[in-house]
C-alpha cells in the first residue's frame, strides 16, 4: 500500500472542485485531519504497521463523496445526497478505487468502512476486522469534526451567528435522547441548538480508549460547550446539565480503560 501514492491521486480528484469555496477547503483540511487521526487511533491501540496505513487510507476515502455533494447542492445535509454510499459509488462501481490503492486485497474493509461511517449507530458487521476498522474511522471522523468545530466560524458550520444560535432552544425531544446517552437522529433537529446539541452527542458514539484520551486531553467537551454564548436562559440551564455530563462520560470512559 503506497499512501503517499494515494494522497497524489486524492489532490487530482480535488482539482474538479473550487478549493476557494470555504466549504470545500473545510472538507480537504476535515480529510487530512480524519486521516491523521485515523493514524493516532491505530497506533493507540498497538496496531501491525499495515492496519494503521490501511486506517490512513479509509481516513483519506471516507469523505470523497462530499465534494460531489457540495458542488450539486452546495449543502452538507443528509437530506441531499447520501455522500457516505455515493463515495462507494464511485470508488467501487465506477473503479476509482484503483486510482488510489493497486491491490484489491483491502476493498471490502474500505467499502464497508466508508459506507457505514456516517451511520446513525453501527450495525450488521460480523468480522471482527472489517468491524474494527469500520470503528476507528467512526471514532477519527468525530474527533476530526471536534477540531472543524472549534477553527470554522460557525457562520460555516451553522450558517448563522454563534449569538443567533445561543438564542433558541433545545427541543425536549432532543434533550431527552442526549439525557439517554445517545447519539441523535439527524431528523429530529429543529432548532440551531439541536444542531449544535447533536455534535456534543456524539462523544456517546465513541469506541476506543486511544479515540476518548484525545479528547480528554483536548478539552474538547468544555472548549465545544463553551464556543456558544446561551443567551436564552432556559437554554443556558441545559447547557450546564450538558457540559456536567459529558465531562463524567468522558472521565468515566477513560478511567474505565485505565482501571
Amino acid at each position: 500500500m503506497d499512501l503517499q501514492h494515494a494522497k497524489r491521486e486524492f489532490e487530482r480528484y480535488l482539482d474538479g472542485y473550487d478549493r476557494d469555496d470555504d466549504k470545500v477547503r473545510l472538507k480537504i483540511v476535515h480529510t487530512y485531519g480524519v486521516t491523521e487521526c485515523s493514524r493516532k487511533i491505530a497506533e493507540g491501540m498497538k496496531l501491525p504497521e499495515q492496519e494503521q496505513e490501511l486506517a490512513e487510507l479509509i481516513g483519506l476515502l471516507h469523505d470523497i463523496g462530499r465534494f460531489e455533494q457540495l458542488k450539486r447542492f452546495d449543502s452538507f445535509e443528509p437530506n441531499t445526497m447520501d455522500h457516505a454510499g455515493f463515495g462507494v459509488k464511485i470508488l467501487f462501481e465506477e473503479g476509482m478505487i484503483r486510482n488510489f490503492v493497486k491491490e484489491d486485497t483491502w476493498d471490502e474493509v474500505i467499502r464497508t468502512a466508508i459506507a457505514k461511517h456516517s451511520d446513525f449507530r453501527l450495525e450488521g458487521i460480523q468480522d471482527e476486522f472489517i468491524l474494527r476498522h469500520a470503528r476507528i474511522i467512526r471514532d477519527a471522523d468525530k474527533l476530526d469534526n471536534c477540531r472543524v468545530k472549534l477553527e470554522d466560524t460557525i457562520e460555516t458550520i451553522l450558517d448563522t451567528s454563534a449569538s443567533e444560535v445561543g438564542k433558541t432552544v433545545i427541543s425536549q425531544e432532543v434533550l431527552e435522547q442526549f439525557r439517554r446517552k445517545e447519539s441523535i437522529r439527524s431528523s429530529m433537529r429543529r432548532t440551531k441548538m439541536d444542531y449544535w446539541l447533536s455534535y456534543l452527542a456524539y462523544f456517546f458514539d465513541i469506541n476506543y480508549q486511544a479515540a476518548m484520551e484525545m479528547i480528554r486531553e483536548n478539552h474538547y467537551v468544555v472548549r465545544l460547550i463553551r464556543r456558544i454564548p446561551y443567551s436564552d436562559p432556559q437554554t443556558r440551564s441545559q447547557m450546564e446539565e450538558v457540559e456536567e455530563t459529558l465531562c463524567r462520560y468522558v472521565d468515566d470512559f477513560c478511567e474505565r480503560f485505565n482501571s
